[in-house]
């Protein structure tokens, strides 16, 4: 497997690390979806809110990169998915989620009896609603650090969904 395709499956596993420890149903997204800049598709919750089972749709990146900068994350996102991602006429909400990993492939995981450590950290942000650009091929994307995807985080994004909030 080519640095790409580690970097990819690295950042499903940790979404999947998320996903299952806050309850919620993990499912890599089909091909098509795929072409609609969709790759992984996070469902469940009470079925007792206004949308019974919510479903969240994540755009998935990971680097190696240092993008931390005044506690903001800068990550230079290609403009299909930036497009992609900030229609507001969708039925189901998307985030961008930036998984940071080390920049030595060693240092990614460690691992003991008694805990698995997965290296750094995930970011998210909604790009619903944002304007048209008139760059070429990318689109700089400001995270602040504060959005970290976690278990705290889903629970929270997966509750508004299912209060009916977009």
């Amino acid at each position: 497997m080519d640095i790409n395709q580690r970097k990819e499956q690295f950042s499903y596993a940790y979404i999947y690390a998320v996903a299952s420890t806050a309850g919620y149903s993990f499912q890599i997204a089909a091909k098509p979806m795929d072409f609609d800049g969709i790759d992984i598709i996070l469902a469940g919750g009470s079925g007792t809110g206004i949308i019974r089972y919510p479903r969240l749709e994540l755009q998935v990146k990971c680097t190696s990169v240092n993008l931390v900068s005044h506690d903001i994350i800068r990550y230079s996102l290609p403009l299909k998915n930036y497009n992609d991602l900030r229609v507001e006429n969708v039925q189901t909400p998307r985030l961008l989620v930036v998984i940071v990993v080390p920049d030595k492939l060693d240092n990614w995981l460690t691992q003991s009896p008694q805990e698995l450590c997965l290296k750094y950290c995930g970011y998210w942000i909604s790009l619903r609603g944002q304007p048209p650009t008139s760059n070429q091929t990318t689109m700089t994307i400001s995270i602040p650090c504060q959005n970290i995807f976690n278990v705290e985080a889903l629970t929270t994004l997966m509750q508004r969904i299912e209060a009916g909030e977009t």
